[in-house]
């Protein structure tokens, strides 16, 4: 998307200057610098081909640089890679944005430089082979990037404990018994990824020849970041979009040549892309769509076309990215509208219609419904209720923003306790419920976590009021048309939890299947929340009603 922007107060004094805002595809690293959005662009209003992107090995085989990749490094980050950008020139516009496009790689692909690291060099002040080995922190000493004398591993991690920046960074490897790091021949370090690169080898604005080396955790990411840099700046080599080869030697003893730079053909069908898309054209139209969005294309005869999908796009994985492209070239809003051929009934979602009517239903009980957050802080799931965080299967956020968003909830009792504190100042009783979703771990699913659709109460009170939270319980039974018989029915089971009142505790149970839990909140529970007033409550899991158990 492309939005454009005048300057402020533009002819009155002000800025004339206009500033265009582009959004780009998350997907489409190519495009997240100025170098790569401008060639596809060119490419895209055809005044220019589309470049041809090539890996050269240099003439004299004895100048091949090489990266050996010791065995220590599977320890923390087991994949590099390495190219080099020969006779290039940079402006300081170039250059700023070589270091722009670096960071937001680090961002996005990288995942904050956890699944990828990228070191650049001046390799006129560097001498191969180059060596990636991992050694004990306390082994490695090296002056880092615009520091003025040498430091310790030990020592950089307490240097940028407080660094606005790199102190994000520190956890990925502080905890190592190893950590990576990258030596010319002479042992000068030209980085310790992922967190900072040396200070002998910075490159500048006056840079010559350009050593890139890339270290990961995902060996595929690592291969899409080389070709995007590249690619991306190639253009600036004295032979243009071309980029040097290095040998990189595995632990195996297997040797890689990067960047591979991997041109890859597919054959697609026009007629089946134009029916995908909605559209009528014919073969060449299709073709000149494809090579507009830099994909080189040309009809083989009758429908089928051949493309080739340069290693600026990574995004291409599939023939329906393919026709994703076409559909962009020609414009969405091109695109007819036309009635479907097919027509057919909508209806709700039937967990959702159920948890609709369950609430209209409850809220006629007099209870007042609430809507709390999925995440909360591991006490909230554990501590507080009187459990062990270990014992209980909540997906953990890496990276939580605060400490009320550590984990998703695996119950919904701690949002309604927390809704009884902010409301204490309301009139007794206070009659809460909610229903919406908790996530569990289950290392059967896909996500290695699923959702489980529950229904909460809480009666809050001077008395404990047990035995309004069983009527309501007995209610929606009622209203489920499930009796109370332990064959096909529901029934209690006591039982002790340490969230509830020794003795006041039963699971709900459905058809001898356990779906849910009723009591008297535990007084030290109420304590942890800050309540001085007893309280019931009943969480039950509402799935099995909308697919009955046999």
């Amino acid at each position: 998307m492309l939005v454009k922007e005048q300057g402020e107060h533009a002819g009155i004094g002000g800025s004339d200057e206009v500033i265009y805002k582009i959004e780009i595809p998350a997907n489409r690293y190519d495009l997240l610098c100025l170098e790569g959005l401008s060639v596809a662009i060119l490419v895209f209003q055809s005044k220019m081909q589309t470049p041809v992107y090539k890996a050269l090995a240099p003439s004299d085989p004895k100048a091949l640089q090489r990266l050996i990749i010791k065995p220590e490094t599977k320890k923390i980050r087991p994949y590099a890679v390495c190219a080099i950008l020969r006779d290039i020139t940079f402006t300081e516009d170039s250059y700023a944005s070589f270091i722009d496009l670096q960071d937001k790689l680090h961002h996005n692909l990288g995942r904050k430089r956890t699944l990828v690291a990228i070191g650049t060099h001046d390799l006129d002040t560097i001498q191969g082979p180059f060596v990636y080995d991992a050694l004990p922190p306390d082994q490695i000493k090296f002056q880092p990037l615009n520091q003025d004398r040498e430091y310790t591993a030990i020592e950089l991690m307490d240097l940028y404990s407080n660094h606005t920046q790199l102190k994000q960074y520190l956890p990925i490897i502080k905890d190592s018994p190893v950590y990576p790091i990258i030596k010319d021949a002479d042992g000068v370090v030209l980085s310790m990824p992922p967190i900072i690169n040396g200070h002998h080898s910075r490159i500048s604005v006056n840079t010559k020849n350009v050593f890139i080396e890339i270290t990961a955790t995902d060996h595929h990411k690592a291969n899409i970041a080389l070709d995007t840099l590249v690619t991306g700046f190639s253009q600036y080599c004295k032979n243009r979009y071309t980029s040097e080869i290095c040998e990189v030697s595995w632990p195996d003893g297997s040797k890689h040549r990067t960047p591979e730079l991997p041109y890859r053909k597919e054959t697609i069908n026009a007629k089946k892309l134009t029916k995908y898309i909605g559209i009528n054209e014919d073969a060449g139209k299709v073709v000149e769509l494809l090579c507009r969005m830099s994909l080189s294309a040309r009809a083989l005869g009758g429908s089928s076309i051949l493309v080739k999908v340069p290693p600026t796009r990574h995004d291409i994985i599939h023939p329906v990215d393919i026709y994703e492209d076409a559909a962009i070239a020609f414009g969405y809003n091109n695109i007819k509208k036309t009635m479907p051929n097919t027509f057919t009934v909508g209806k709700q979602f039937p967990l959702n219609k159920l948890s609709s009517q369950l609430t209209d239903q409850i809220a006629q009980a007099g209870f007042t419904e609430i809507i709390s957050f999925t995440l909360c802080s591991r006490e909230d799931i554990s501590t507080k209720l009187n459990k062990v965080i270990e014992d209980i299967p909540a997906v953990h956020i890496s990276n939580p923003k605060t400490a009320e968003f550590q984990v998703a909830r695996t119950t919904l009792l701690p949002g309604i306790l927390k809704a009884v504190v902010g409301n204490k100042s309301m009139p007794l009783p206070l009659k809460l419920f909610e229903i919406s979703d908790v996530v569990l771990l289950d290392s059967t699913t896909d996500t290695g976590a699923r959702n489980e659709r529950r229904l909460c109460a809480l009666y809050y009170d001077k008395k404990a009021g047990f035995e309004i939270i069983h009527g309501l319980l007995d209610r929606v039974m009622k209203l489920l048309e499930v009796p109370w018989d332990k064959q096909g029915g529901y029934y209690l089971n006591g039982i002790d939890d340490p969230t509830f009142f020794p003795k006041r505790c039963a699971e709900v149970m459905l058809k001898g299947t356990k779906i849910g839990t009723i009591g008297v909140i535990h007084p030290d529970v109420l304590v942890s929340y800050d309540i001085h007033m007893p309280c019931s409550a009943v969480e039950i899991n509402i799935e099995p009603f909308v697919h009955p158990m046999k």
